[in-house]
């Protein structure tokens, strides 16, 4: 009765508010409707014709090389850059795009994964009466609906429950929530809806039940951030530009305008990574797109000329898919400190983030303890006491840097522009800063716009809204089912590819080798519990992959969903790319001592060495350390204080149980802390100490030894998969 007459009062407070909008809504929704019939004319109105295919990198490489003048050059290939050389492209121009590192390695692979327009924005943007927050979210909140459109398989509708614990939080919350609603007007995915708290409960079991109220439900975009930037990339080259990774810009060229004597930016001197390849691309037209590195290259143009790059550093950490439902996501609209916590399904794990932070600007941010802990916190608040919220079940952590900038055009050229920034220097170079991942289109225009007027180049208007990405044409939700029927793939690798790789997955699959097995007929796995075949690496390899980095984290994502098994997967991967890409013994081994650094440092794995460290001291009770002592010296029969892989052996083939001896191996370098190829006393006391505290869990080593214990006389067949535990 009491949450009746609640939303009785919620309707009476915010429906005189919005009936003042109705108008703006009603005008906005016939806006939208005839932008949808613009959609489809813009769409249409591409002249340029698209290839069947992709080049290969050393083709792009060669355009690069030989083109005399491009009306275009990008420099950066994150979301914003890509989507810049998409524009250009479209528009009939020539382009070019550089990228020093991997598309979509900075940025734009870290962020939430969220297609949003920022429900935190329009809170502040009525509270401040701030006209430009609002048109901010208006373009993000179109944005997200033409990017749901264009890539179908790589982005769907997410609801996302906010929970209510104060009663005047009801309507308070149900109004702003009804004004996103209306602001998106015909593009609002669906409307949202107000939930009893035995109904909010029901759909989010893990939820906190002391105190709540009931709960708000509103839609907003999820998509796989790095494979969207990559498609991207991939449609601009298909539709004529000059696209490389690894070719790094070493300086501008210059000339001097003989008309006004002044220097103008007339293009790039490159580096190929790869082969150490320097050569000049010239082009009418620099971009600069290279998010928290915008400075650096703007000082390339001018040494004197003042940061506008504010960088923050944002962590997210992923936990096991347990910790949320399915298909709803959490908002916690106002953490302890004032930011705002999301906690969402992703890739059948759960992604809890962000923070903020100020930082510098580095290519390999690291994510931090300190704020690790601080979203397990906030985590905390929300869920039931019932779900204990472990330390040791972060399976993935990282870091990505926010490039917010000053506006340099603005009178008060400190305050911070939420929005994006297109600035032009007095010798052409053409900067595009700022912004967000979800406005990446609107901000390519408008950069392509500013550079067409700056330089007097001949292009018609932009025709990106509406036009289909990579692998989006002849994409449904039902075509995994014909992978699985054409090709013999198992149901959840054929899903995944289908909404990977869009109607480009039937690629993959043609090259997915044979298993040997009844069921499934090919597609042989990378690691037992995710869908990333070996397939992929191959043909990751054409989508412009060249380091294990790029196949562990952006053309698969396992870096991102589970440090451990993406160490897993690594050797397989650098064999198939070894044969692929041609490499020599050496730089196999350089290729998988990179990786595994960066699994250590940038994905969070150090944590897990740093937890067991920070936790030497062992506080167990006297019972459990003779217990646990026992359960060790049964492997260690010799008293040497140690054990090996030969030790776990021994005992295994006690039982009657094999095991792959580089699985063992992978197994003790879990818990072995110094490297010395051997588990000591300490280590595995260090071990269940932590286990106990909740800093580790899942240990495979801990698993194996206590189940070997229990099956010694039963002779029972010991697993030895992850148990869902992590870092």
């Amino acid at each position: 009765m009491a949450f009746q007459k609640a939303v009785k009062g919620t309707a009476l407070i915010g429906g005189g508010a919005i009936a003042t909008v109705f108008g703006l809504s009603q005008f906005s929704q016939y806006r939208n409707k005839h932008g949808t019939f613009v959609r489809v004319q813009a769409a249409e109105a591409v002249t340029v014709p698209i290839k069947s295919h992709f080049p290969t990198r050393e083709e792009q490489i060669l355009a690069l090389q030989t083109t005399s003048e491009f009306d275009v050059l990008v420099i950066g290939g994150g979301a914003t850059g890509c989507g810049c050389a998409l524009d250009a492209v479209t528009r009939g121009l020539k382009t070019a795009l550089l990228e020093r590192d991997d598309f979509s390695s900075g940025t734009s692979s870290r962020s939430t994964k969220l297609i949003h327009g920022g429900v935190r924005y329009l809170q502040k943007a009525i509270m401040k009466l701030d006209l430009e927050q609002y048109k901010m979210v208006k373009e993000a909140l179109e944005e997200r609906a033409n990017l749901l459109e264009i890539a179908p398989h790589l982005s769907a509708p997410l609801p996302i429950m906010l929970p209510v614990y104060k009663w005047w939080q009801l309507p308070y919350y149900w109004f702003g929530i009804k004004l996103y609603d209306i602001v998106a007007g015909s593009q609002c995915l669906k409307s949202s809806y107000v939930l009893s708290k035995s109904r909010a409960l029901e759909l989010f079991p893990m939820l906190r039940k002391d105190e709540l109220v009931g709960a708000i439900v509103y839609y907003d975009g999820q998509h796989n951030d790095a494979r969207m930037n990559l498609a991207i990339a991939l449609t601009a080259a298909r539709y004529g530009a000059a696209t490389a990774n690894y070719a790094e810009v070493l300086r501008l060229l210059k000339t001097t305008d003989a008309a006004s004597g002044k220097e103008r930016v007339c293009g790039v001197r490159c580096r190929d990574v790869l082969t150490g390849q320097e050569f000049d691309v010239k082009a009418k037209c620099v971009i600069n797109a290279t998010g928290p590195f915008t400075d650096s290259v703007r000082k390339m143009d001018d040494q004197e000329v003042p940061n506008i790059c504010q960088p923050s550093a944002g962590v997210h950490i992923v936990m096991p898919g347990y910790y949320s439902p399915d298909n709803m996501g959490l908002l916690d609209p106002a953490t302890s400190d004032g930011r705002v916590i999301f906690f969402l399904p992703w890739e059948k794990m759960t992604i809890a983030g962000t923070t903020d932070s100020p930082t510098d600007v580095t290519s390999h941010p690291i994510p931090t303890e300190e704020d690790i802990n601080f979203i397990l916190n906030e985590v905390r608040n929300y869920l039931s006491v019932d779900v204990e919220v472990r330390r040791g079940d972060v399976l993935a952590a990282w870091s990505g840097i926010r490039p917010l900038v000053t506006d340099p055009n603005s009178k008060d050229t400190q305050s911070i522009s939420r929005n994006h920034v297109v600035t032009i220097s007095d010798s052409g170079l053409v900067t595009i800063a700022g912004g967000k991942w979800t406005t990446y289109r609107a901000m390519a225009q408008d950069t392509i716009d500013a550079a067409i007027q700056a330089h007097d180049l001949k292009a018609g208007s932009s025709k990106t809204i509406g036009l289909q990405l990579q692998g989006a044409e002849d994409w449904s939700p039902t075509l995994y089912i014909r992978l699985v029927q054409d090709y013999g793939l198992e149901s959840e690798v054929a899903q995944h590819l289908a909404s990977t790789y869009g109607d480009k997955a039937f690629e993959v699959a043609k090259i997915a080798q044979v298993t040997g097995k009844r069921w499934p007929i090919v597609g042989k796995r990378l690691v037992s519990e995710f869908p990333y075949i070996e397939a992929e690496v191959v043909y990751g390899v054409k989508e412009y992959a060249r380091t294990a980095v790029d196949m562990i984290s952006r053309r698969t994502r396992l870096a991102f969903l589970n440090v451990q098994a993406a160490e897993e997967a690594l050797p397989r991967i650098v064999d198939i790319m070894g044969k692929e890409l041609n490499w020599s013994e050496q730089k196999k081994k350089e290729e998988l001592e990179a990786a595994k650094k960066f699994l250590y440092y940038e994905m969070g794995y150090k944590v897990k060495s740093d937890q067991l460290t920070d936790s030497s001291e062992i506080s167990l009770l006297p019972s459990d350390i003779e217990r646990y002592k026992k359960r060790f010296h049964m492997f260690d029969k010799d008293k040497k204080g140690f054990i090996t892989i030969l030790d776990v052996q021994r005992v295994l083939e006690s039982i009657s149980v094999q095991i792959a001896e580089n699985t063992l191996h992978d197994i003790l370098n879990e818990v072995d802390l110094n490297k010395n190829g051997q588990v000591e006393l300490n280590e595995f006391l260090q071990l269940m100490s932590a286990i106990q505290k909740g800093h580790v869990s899942g240990s495979r080593l801990a698993v194996l030894m206590k189940t070997a214990e229990e099956n010694l006389r039963q002779r029972v067949v010991i697993p030895v998969d992850r148990s869902g535990g992590g870092l």
